[in-house]
């Protein structure tokens, strides 16, 4: 595996959204020949994207076999897998959040643990689900070059990139954010997607740790300096539309407001950093080539997968199929209205909506099936084939 030739997979968050990366993949599955390895010897997961990360280096020794597994995952869900949904979990909880806050306003911290859902039923499905040990021998076997999760650190600030890889990569550290060498458990997926607010922070060694698109300055960094050349990026949220700005007379609910937010923190630094990226390639390309060489810098090729349709339009259309407490919940918040759905769009998972996600993500790749083949080096004539 020579380090010129390594592509890397960036896979972000967005709770229920990274369901849309499933049907990427897939479309990349049929692109490949049938019994292919692993396509992406550098794989880097954030949020709910750490899931479908760890579980591709996990089946790195057949990468559609993997995929196959993904796309039965997602169109299984429930939100009863992910989050106590139940009438008695939800109300256990918010008696816990409200009577946490009574408390703390008179002294007496009790906010320790609390958070809006349960996460424990996915704590218990990554236990099941993840084989962990099969990255190593992966590794081992050459088919996975370094596998990298996000999580952001609540004591110190910083952005943490775990990595377990190959011999030869070295920790790095750059402003409010580090890369970590550890062996990726299931703690670490569960970690990465620790919304806040919505999910508990899970505690690794010696911090608590929350979703990893938080203060995730630079989404593409973990790939290059685990020694990917060219990226491939599978974000959830619609690329930038310069919309006509119009006047808004009623107040955002919290529910509009809270959706704001999770947008900032999963789809902003996305568009950022991949903004700078190309702008640095055509710089570098200005550049003499033996000037770049004895400067040590590199253009990386980079190419972004992202929803064709607004996600949070689909969102609304299935908000319904949410368990009851859920939609009650969030109808407090004004959430449940079809024009503040994207609160509901981290949250629904959902068979109906996680499908409609994967079916749009595989139309959006096999529309660019010919761009994706140039990119991965592929052989037109090689999809599917034995």
């Amino acid at each position: 595996m020579q380090h010129e030739q390594m592509t890397g997979l960036i896979l972000t968050g967005g709770g229920a959204r990274a369901a849309y990366q499933v049907g990427v993949l897939k479309a990349i599955a049929e692109m490949v020949p049938r019994r292919s390895t692993n396509p992406f010897p550098v794989i880097c997961g954030t949020s709910a994207g750490a899931f479908n990360a760890v579980t591709i280096a996990v089946y790195a020794q057949s990468y559609r076999l993997g995929v196959q597994y993904l796309e039965k995952m997602w169109t299984n869900f429930t939100a009863h897998d992910i989050y106590r949904a139940d009438a008695l979990g939800v109300l256990n909880n918010t008696v816990k959040w409200f009577s946490g806050l009574m408390l703390n306003g008179i002294g007496i911290n009790r906010m320790n643990h609390v958070s809006m859902l349960d996460s424990s039923p996915l704590s218990e499905l990554l236990e099941r689900a993840f084989p962990s040990e099969k990255i190593q021998e992966n590794i081992n076997a050459g088919v996975l070059h370094a596998l990298s999760i996000s999580a952001s650190g609540y004591g110190t600030g910083q952005s943490v990139n775990f990595f377990q890889s190959a011999p030869g990569v070295k920790p790095w550290q750059r402003a409010r954010r580090i890369g970590v060498a550890t062996l990726i458990e299931a703690k670490h997926i569960l970690a990465s997607s620790a919304i806040p607010f919505i999910f508990p922070a899970v505690r690794i060694n010696r911090e608590y740790f929350g979703d990893g698109s938080m203060r995730q300055l630079a989404p593409v960094s973990p790939a290059l300096h685990l020694g990917a050349s060219r990226v491939l990026v599978i974000g959830t949220g619609q690329p930038d539309k310069q919309s006509p700005r119009v006047q808004v007379d009623e107040y955002p609910s919290l529910a509009k407001i809270a959706g704001h937010a999770l947008d900032s923190i999963f789809l902003d630094s996305l568009e950022v950093d991949v903004e700078r990226l190309e702008r640095i390639n055509k710089t570098l390309d200005l550049i003499d080539d033996d000037v770049r060489r004895n400067l040590n810098l590199r253009h990386v090729d980079v190419l972004q997968i992202s929803p064709s349709q607004s996600i949070e339009r689909l969102a609304g259309k299935y908000a319904r199929h949410l368990p009851f407490p859920i939609r009650f919940l969030l109808g407090g918040v004004g959430a449940m209205r079809r024009n503040a759905s994207n609160l509901v769009s981290y949250l629904l998972f959902e068979k109906a909506f996680c499908t409609a996600l994967i079916d749009l993500g595989y139309q959006d790749a096999m529309n660019r099936q010919q761009e994706l083949i140039a990119f991965l080096g592929l052989s037109p004539d090689a999809s599917g084939s034995e």
